[in-house]
């Protein structure tokens, strides 16, 4: 089966102006970008609405973040309710900064994946494990056990909403990234998983994107992997070369 490849970009807590926000999104207007790759870029918070009103069309936006409640006291979050009022389609779930800095567990991301799908959004779903846990020979047991838990509060027709985003915590901002070989082996041992949990036919349509220091000058050898589907973009997305890496399907 045929799956569109998918690039997005993460801006984080980047850049800290609305004008330099404005001047990425001129930056992606003004690029030829390659029309088989679905393109999504996920700004701070501030700055999505007026991305919104000029990021040209084939270029979709998300939020970083959202909380599983509609709405209530919940001081400094952001509903998927009210992300789908804006008119915001994607929203990132799980990232390893959340898990990490925030300590979110494998629960409450399966909890907000349910309550944004339902609100409806799309989600970029963020697995991976830390340079220990790849040490100690356990990237596809932690990979499993987060996924696991957003397994058992789906059902089978969400999954076509789901971008799952394997991001090796060793390698986000470090500079380091996986080998082609070793993003294709988690990204195999994901489909797999997925067949065994969900269904072959979930398995075989959803995209698993690599997310982990992806630059212009790795992104053409990653994306010869068959089960690698895309990218999920850190700080590369804020330069130039996010757009050879969007069109690194291209030959």
């Amino acid at each position: 089966m045929a799956r569109q490849f998918f690039v997005g970009g993460n801006f984080k807590m980047n850049p800290i102006t609305k004008e330099q926000s404005l001047a990425l999104a001129g930056g992606l207007n003004d690029a030829k970008l390659d029309p088989a790759t679905e393109v999504v870029i996920a700004p701070p918070s501030l700055y999505l609405l007026p991305l919104k009103e000029v990021l040209r069309k084939d270029v979709q936006l998300s939020a970083q973040n959202a909380f599983f409640k509609t709405s209530g006291a919940f001081t400094g979050e952001i509903s998927p309710s009210q992300l789908v009022d804006a008119g915001i389609p994607y929203v990132i779930l799980g990232h390893s900064e959340r898990r990490t800095l925030f300590h979110e567990t494998s629960d409450v991301v399966a909890q907000k994946t349910r309550a944004a799908l339902d609100a409806p959004l799309k989600v970029i779903l963020c697995i991976g494990e830390t340079l220990e846990q790849r040490e100690s020979g356990k990237t596809a047991q932690v990979c499993q056990e987060q996924l696991k838990a957003v397994v058992d509060v789906l059902q089978e027709s969400d999954w076509s909403k789901i971008v799952i985003a394997y991001e090796p915590v060793w390698a986000i901002g470090t500079g380091k990234v996986a080998t082609s070989a070793q993003a294709q082996e988690t990204h195999a041992d994901i489909r797999s998983y997925l067949s065994k949990a969900v269904s072959p036919a979930v398995a075989a349509a959803t995209r698993i994107i690599y997310g982990g220091s992806v630059t212009a000058a790795n992104s053409k050898e990653l994306s010869a992997q068959p089960d690698v589907d895309g990218f999920l973009v850190g700080g590369a997305s804020l330069k130039p070369e996010f757009v050879n890496i969007i069109n690194a399907k291209q030959a």
